[in-house]
């Protein structure tokens, strides 16, 4: 069972602490468990009912009449909006299929998750799907796994649901041209979240690229010798981990010492790159637009 402050509940939803306390008390929504020495707490359950609510105020139900729908009304409410879901019509960037996306993974319900994942595709198509619910529910699961909010095991769960989804779709996607540019994709030592590089793998692909995947916790050594022999034109890192200043400083050196005839990728949360001080032959990306926009 997944243990919440109330910052976290804000971080996750997206909805202010000040609001969620305003509604414990004026509309008993949520009602915090309390531990020994009196410390306020959340549960799983508790999350999910504060996602959902998210949900409906996002479609534009009142708080009020939400609280005042019981268990059964509000999933029954919550499942007739979602399937009538209008892309165009969405103020929110998609929350509602994120919301539905993070209830899955905390229940591990692959049912429920399929459902969610194929009514995207029907009214989204995959690549929209992959950009404005997938790409921003993976950084979602970052937080919570960032701040122990979930259990490795959820995260497996939900993580190869989505894997095999991209892989099949890679795979449907026809060979690139033969002078296609060749890009090597991989992840730093002791960095394992793929889920990022996977989503870079299916934007080349789908662009016409040819790529050399080489996965998770790939030693730079490593990188440079297959760079040498399928002689690649561009080096893609994508990041996961945060790391103190000195360590991303020293690691975007030795890419850009090693690399310095290839052009040179380096993807990851934006909050990663703000502080950098040296100047670098990088391309710095911080969503799957940026290299969309990087290819044209």
């Amino acid at each position: 069972m997944g243990i919440y402050s109330i910052k976290d509940l804000e971080n996750i939803s997206g909805i202010k602490a000040h609001t969620i306390r305003i509604w414990e008390q004026r509309y008993q929504v949520i009602e915090p468990s309390r531990s020994k020495t009196n410390i306020r707490f959340y549960t799983d359950a508790q999350l999910k009912k504060l996602l959902n609510i998210s949900t409906l105020i996002d479609y534009g139900l009142k708080i009020s009449k939400i609280a005042a729908l019981s268990h059964n009304e509000l999933n029954s409410t919550l499942l007739n909006l979602t399937e009538k879901f209008d892309p165009d019509a969405s103020k929110k960037e998609f929350s509602a299929q994120i919301n539905e996306l993070t209830i899955a993974m905390i229940d591990l319900n692959e049912e429920r998750f399929g459902s969610a994942f194929n009514n995207c595709l029907l009214t989204l198509g995959f690549e929209t799907t992959i950009f404005k619910v997938v790409y921003p529910f993976m950084m979602k699961i970052g937080l919570m796994w960032g701040v122990d909010k979930i259990n490795p095991a959820q995260e497996h769960f939900i993580y190869n649901l989505i894997r095999q989804k991209i892989i099949v779709a890679i795979d449907s996607l026809p060979p690139a041209e033969q002078d296609a540019k060749k890009y090597i994709l991989f992840l730093p030592e002791n960095e394992l979240h793929e889920m990022g590089l996977l989503i870079a793998y299916y934007i080349l692909r789908l662009h016409g690229k040819k790529v050399v995947y080489l996965g998770q916790n790939v030693p730079l050594p490593d990188v440079i010798e297959v760079s040498e022999i399928c002689k690649a034109d561009i080096i893609y890192c994508f990041l996961v981990l945060s790391r103190p200043p000195i360590i991303m400083e020293a690691y975007l050196k030795e890419l850009d010492m090693n690399f310095a005839d290839k052009e040179l990728f380096v993807a990851g949360s934006e909050v990663f790159f703000k502080d950098i001080k040296e100047n670098y032959n990088i391309n710095f990306l911080t969503s799957p637009n940026d290299l969309v926009e990087s290819i044209k």
